[in-house]
């Protein structure tokens, strides 16, 4: 049996055109190496526009409630490189890439850009030999398996505002930082910050800059926060 034939038994998707599947699986170092005359850089390019369409779609038919600029933001970070890299990881994608022999003794197959641009070819090959319908329910299925809650990645890409909204909903203001300390050689500091919410210290983190330790300490301050309300409730 083919590793092709596995991964369609795998992923329970049997393409139609075997070519397009061969193409979305081949890296450009298999190509330089077998003197083929394709790769899989045209169809991440139709894979990429895939992805975005279908996240569109299922961001804006979820989260009714949420702006334009939010959403915008969950999609970003849906559909980056370690988003992608992981689903692909979720489909063993890796372990049937057509890669060169210098990529395989680099350990390519589990290469982050790899895998994403991969994961996106393959995208643009189901799309291209399924069409939308299905390439939505399958990315969808993997997509929901790993991060039922995608707004909850608003409060990874921006802890402070994260941070800011919650304790405004509940009354509690703005939140405060305040520097503890700076250490560590000059040209290399460490700063450790503590957040204040009404005053009174919630936690603090250290970082190499002022504004990362912020993010840090809001980051946990949040989960504190939100802890502290489901045991309440």
């Amino acid at each position: 049996m083919s590793d092709q034939v596995k991964l369609q038994r795998l992923l329970k998707i049997k393409f139609k055109n075997k070519d397009l599947l061969t193409e979305a699986l081949t890296h450009k170092s298999f190509t330089a190496e077998h003197h083929v005359n394709y790769d899989n850089q045209r169809l991440e390019l139709l894979g990429d526009a895939v992805v975005q369409i279908i996240l569109t779609r299922y961001l804006y038919d979820r989260y009714t409630e949420l702006h334009e600029g939010n959403l915008t933001k969950i999609r970003s970070a849906l559909a980056n490189q370690d988003t992608l890299a992981n689903l692909a990881r979720k489909i063993d994608l890796g372990n049937y890439l057509l890669l060169g022999k210098g990529e395989i003794e680099l350990n390519g197959q589990d290469r982050d850009s790899t895998l994403s641009d991969a994961f996106e070819a393959f995208m643009g090959a189901l799309y291209l030999d399924k069409g939308l319908d299905t390439a939505t329910e399958f990315f969808l299925k993997i997509l929901e398996k790993e991060y039922p809650d995608p707004s909850i990645l608003l409060q990874t890409l921006n802890p402070k505002g994260a941070l800011q909204e919650y304790t405004q909903s509940v009354g509690a203001g703005v939140p405060q930082y305040r520097i503890i300390s700076v250490s560590g050689p000059d040209h290399e500091p460490i700063h450790t910050v503590e957040v204040l919410v009404r005053q009174k210290a919630i936690c603090q983190a250290s970082a190499s800059g002022r504004k990362q330790a912020e993010c840090l300490a809001a980051k946990q301050a949040l989960q504190m926060l939100l802890k502290e309300d489901s045991t309440n409730e």
